[in-house]
């Protein structure tokens, strides 16, 4: 009796620890912004509004229909697409811009990428597209991003002086990634 009791007292402990490595290993929740998050969408470059599309209009919007189709060729959700067109939103205002600040005077592209090494060549700063897909790659090493509010997910991928500088195009994004897909994608909220 004593031998089973202790063979339970083994196996329940082992099965504690495996469910405990299985909660500290998992996935955290989305962060409220991105729980509505589904499949992300492609943009039929073509079919991009005039605008205005909460103050976007013309380029702007091409520019964000080419982020939105960078993080759809690589899997990414709605969230990730929002994300992406919100951070292009603060650094650039959705242009694709050949000059930098007093801060990061080589920064370039929509998303004010530095001549580091990390982000690629000035043409791939330089190329929506490409400075798109190489945001995303970034974000997607930021452990839990999904799971953290879109401004520090951005801020954390871009390495900026204040973690809130995004926060203020959040809804902006939400309403001009809608616009591009024709439906709503995601709740509003910072």
């Amino acid at each position: 009796m004593r031998t089973a009791v202790g063979v339970a007292v083994v196996v329940l402990a082992v099965l504690g620890a495996l469910l405990a490595v299985r909660q500290v290993t998992a996935d955290p929740p989305p962060s409220a912004e991105c729980a509505a998050a589904g499949p992300g969408i492609r943009v039929d470059p073509a079919a991009v509004p005039e605008g205005p599309v909460a103050g976007w209009s013309g380029e702007q919007l091409a520019n964000a229909a080419a982020i939105v189709n960078a993080a759809h060729a690589l899997g990414l959700d709605t969230c990730a697409q929002v994300v992406g067109v919100m951070t292009a939103m603060g650094e650039s205002s959705l242009r694709v811009l050949d000059r930098g600040d007093a801060v990061g005077p080589d920064s370039r592209g929509l998303f004010q990428q530095r001549d580091n090494g990390a982000w690629g060549s000035y043409a791939d700063r330089m190329d929506p597209a490409t400075s798109a897909t190489n945001f995303f790659r970034a974000l997607e090493e930021v452990p839990g991003w999904r799971s953290l509010p879109p401004t520090i997910a951005a801020h954390r991928t871009q390495r900026n002086a204040d973690p809130y500088h995004y926060a203020r195009w959040w809804d902006d994004a939400v309403e001009v990634v809608s616009a591009l897909a024709g439906r709503p994608v995601l709740g509003t909220g910072r």
